[in-house]
């Protein structure tokens, strides 16, 4: 390996270093981002259908949210704990709020068989 080769391997081993010491999270912030705009629990999405939208287990206890049923008057939505066998759901109409472990998804409007939903981590 010629000193140039070197020079540049220390470079990038030193910068991969400091930001993992500053807690920039070089690899979790690119794994974060692969997993879809809710994953961070905070998001408004559109459903017409039954649909998996994936979360952060470690936040949330489960990694995958499920809208099972969007109708003219209710969205239902569960979830499988991770790791526990347990399943958790929900209802709820347009103006209406369900609670999974600390993540909310509020149903902002129903109309038909199309709702738009908000998630964002309980306070």
């Amino acid at each position: 390996m010629s000193t140039g080769m070197r020079s540049r391997a220390a470079t990038a081993a030193l910068t991969v270093s400091m930001a993992v010491a500053l807690g920039l999270g070089v690899t979790t912030a690119a794994y974060g981002a692969s997993q879809g705009p809710c994953y961070d629990g905070r998001c408004d999405i559109t459903v017409s259908k039954p649909r998996t939208v994936k979360v952060n287990g470690n936040r949330f206890g489960f990694a995958n949210l499920k809208v099972t049923h969007t109708g003219p008057d209710v969205v239902k939505v569960s979830a499988a704990i991770t790791g526990g066998g347990a399943h958790l759901g929900g209802s709820a109409s347009a103006g209406g709020l369900v609670r999974l472990n600390n993540l909310d998804i509020y149903v902002n409007s129903i109309s038909g068989h199309k709702a738009k939903l908000s998630l964002y981590p309980a306070s």
